[in-house]
């Protein structure tokens, strides 16, 4: 059972391969849990990879000029650990024995930031190669823009390993064929062919030929009959798929999940849980791997991976040459590409963001994004993005922006993601994870349900990506419940690290986009209205940048301290100051507190806090088109809120907004029944 491996050194390249498997099994073992089958299936794969095709530097993992390695299989973490220890990257020994614990670089799917050379942080699976199609469409669009004849500093290719369970997840299939349809000729997927799931063989659920799916794609379809043990085999179909130059390409691998396990090979077993000290031993002994010590790495094996280090340092000087040329030859062009990669901001950036005058009329909030979506892309060409189908709604369009096409003009920067919104929040954190783009999506509001699980890992990564989502409320009108989002808002602000910012006016909007292309640590989500609403005073919106600390005094309650809070958001804001002259009329003063973005308020100091809340006053009521989970953490034991505990009906959006109470009467009732139980129940 042992097979043949067929290379210029047989014996090294196999006790090579065996290094990786059990690196990988052991660190499973030791951890108590993990998955050892598919490291094992997959090393030689990844043994010819990460030693003869991609192109990376261990000791700058960040070198721009580096190919991208997507491990969509994430389960199969200690595959890509093992491989960056061997490789030479800053990931010694002592991590693979800590997998999974806690401290550890090496937790149990790969996370991006804490072990180097980890791309993207991967796990739920299908969205890796939703990430890798991101990247290479971020190469492409890069490409376009910075290279030049005899100077091409953007030639980076992406490769993606990807499992059964990537390619049942529907997310995997969207992204799967907008890459088909842009021809994306550097992206190549390896398909790990073991026909093993967590229940059984894929016979249970997946029976689909794969091959010809990707081919009705657009992709260009290899197939290796043995990857355990064909390393010629594998190599051939890589050098093929590295040199195609018209279509992606999938690489079907057929593999047996734990190869080398007596008793566990080609059976679930292998999947989810370790093998099991005994089956070890007996894999070690099947596959002429000495018993002991664990985690043995041969000196000369380990000095064949570490190979890596001085082709890495050869790449990329050769690179730097390249780019020291194309600096001479184009510094404009190459401070450029420095500062797109650092993800700075060009000076000046946002001279020309408008400033709107409640003069002009109101405006629905989605317009004004428009209107400074295309302002800031006149500064910054690295912005790009589009719509799941729903750019004309959503005013996404960069105009004069071209189309990313494959039979446009190069350079386009307006993407047609299709309805497809999950591939695109995935396609968003591979542009974002490649650098050098600013991505934006957009779709309905109500429709961040089909990709929260990308905005979910955008969060955990940090990327820097931008959620244009339009039609947020009952406001919607008449496409009914079905289109009105109610528990989005409460859902998305328990997410850490995501800003969701619900603008209040036009001039609101202008400032969230401000934040949003300030932030380089984390996404940020714009909620924005259908309907027109009242333009806003610019001078108050602006005051002290209250609506850049996520929340600020709107309106002041007259004559001295107020008696009650009204918070509000969004299209409510409107309200809560038409409520607040209701109570002004009845001789309550009433202050009104617009909180656009409640993570960056609670990123302020204390003392601003509680300037804008201060805790005096307990008479407190929200006011929000949306579930009203949450807004016990502003208005307290003893306040209120108005918002929408139920779905929306269809109907015109003046009549759902009062049958369902979002009203200023409603509000100003809500109010004075708050501070009349305060009083005990007097009238105020």
């Amino acid at each position: 059972m042992k097979g043949e491996l067929s290379v210029k050194n047989e014996d090294l390249a196999s006790r090579a391969v065996n290094t990786i498997r059990f690196l990988s099994a052991e660190a499973v073992q030791k951890a108590k849990s993990g998955h050892p089958g598919t490291p094992m299936a997959l090393a030689p794969l990844s043994y010819l990879l990460w030693t003869r095709f991609l192109r990376y530097n261990p000791a700058n993992p960040d070198w721009p000029g580096r190919d991208r390695f997507v491990l969509s299989c994430g389960h199969a973490s200690m595959l890509l650990y093992s491989m960056l220890h061997l490789t030479g990257y800053d990931l010694s020994l002592d991590e693979l024995i800590s997998f999974r614990q806690w401290g550890s670089r090496t937790p149990g799917h790969p996370e991006a930031g804490h072990a180097p050379g980890v791309e993207v942080t991967t796990g739920p699976l299908g969205q890796g190669l939703g990430n890798a199609v991101g990247m290479a469409m971020a190469s492409r669009l890069l490409a376009h823009r910075f290279n030049r004849p005899g100077h091409e500093i953007v030639s980076h290719r992406v490769a993606a390993l990807c499992s059964d369970g990537d390619l049942m997840e529907g997310v995997s299939s969207e992204a799967a064929s907008l890459a088909g349809l842009h021809r994306l000729s550097n992206l190549v997927a390896f398909y790990d062919d073991n026909r093993i799931t967590i229940e059984g063989s894929t016979d249970l659920a997946f029976r689909e030929d794969v091959a010809a799916r990707f081919r009705a794609y657009g992709w260009n379809v290899l197939s290796v009959a043995d990857g355990n043990t064909d390393l010629d085999g594998l190599a051939a179909a890589i050098e093929v798929a590295f040199s195609q130059r018209e279509r992606p390409t999938l690489v079907t691998v057929r593999t047996s999940i734990g190869f080398g396990s007596p008793n566990k090979q080609d059976t679930a077993d292998a999947h989810g849980s370790p093998l099991g000290e005994a089956e070890i031993a007996l894999a070690k002994e099947n596959l002429g791997w000495p018993a002991s010590p664990a985690f043995l790495v041969p000196d000369d094996v380990l000095a064949h991976f570490r190979e890596a280090v001085g082709r890495g340092a050869h790449m990329e000087e050769e690179w730097n040459r390249r780019f020291a040329a194309y600096a001479a030859a184009f510094p404009d062009l190459a401070k450029e590409w420095e500062r797109c990669m650092r993800g700075a901001l060009p000076e000046g950036w946002d001279a020309g963001i408008p400033s709107f005058s409640p003069e002009a009329g109101a405006a629905a909030t989605r317009s004004a994004s428009g209107k400074v979506l295309n302002a800031v892309a006149a500064k910054l060409p690295e912005l790009a993005g589009g719509s799941a189908d729903l750019a004309p709604s959503n005013e996404s369009t960069i105009k004069g922006g071209g189309e990313f096409l494959p039979d446009a003009p190069p350079g386009g920067r307006n993407f047609h993601f299709g309805v497809r919104e999950h591939g695109m929040g995935a396609i968003l954190n591979g542009m974002a994870r490649y650098g050098g783009v600013i991505p934006y999506g957009a779709t309905f509001f109500v429709f961040t349900d089909y990709m929260r699980p990308s905005i979910r890992l955008a969060a955990l990564m940090g990327c820097r990506v931008i959620y244009v989502m339009t039609h947020d409320s009952i406001g919607v009108g008449e496409d009914g419940p079905t289109h009105q989002p109610i528990e989005q808002l409460a859902s998305l602000r328990a997410m850490p690290n995501l800003y969701v910012i619900r603008p209040a006016d036009a001039n609101e909007t202008a400032v969230a986009w401000r934040m949003a292309l300030e932030r380089t640590q984390g996404p940020t989500m714009l909620v924005l209205t259908r309907q027109k609403i009242p333009v806003l005073p610019p001078e108050r919106v602006l005051r002290e940048d209250g609506a850049r600390r996520g929340a600020y005094v709107l309106e002041e309650a007259e004559g001295g301290a107020p008696a009650v809070l009204l918070l509000a958001t969004g299209s409510e804001v409107a309200v809560a100051l038409a409520a607040r002259r209701l109570l002004g009329e009845e001789g309550i003063p009433a202050r009104v507190v617009s909180m656009p973005c409640r993570e960056r308020f609670e990123e302020q100091d204390a003392s601003y806090r509680e300037f804008v809340l201060p805790p005096a006053v307990a008479a407190r009521v929200s006011v929000e088109a949306g579930s009203t989970f949450g807004w016990e953490r502003y208005v307290g034991s003893r306040g209120a809120s108005v918002g929408i505990d139920r779905f929306g009906a269809s109907a015109p959006a003046e009549r759902v907004f009062r049958e369902l109470g979002i009203t200023p009467e409603s509000v100003r009732d809500r109010a004075k029944s708050v501070l009349a139980a305060m009083n005990g129940g007097a009238r105020t």
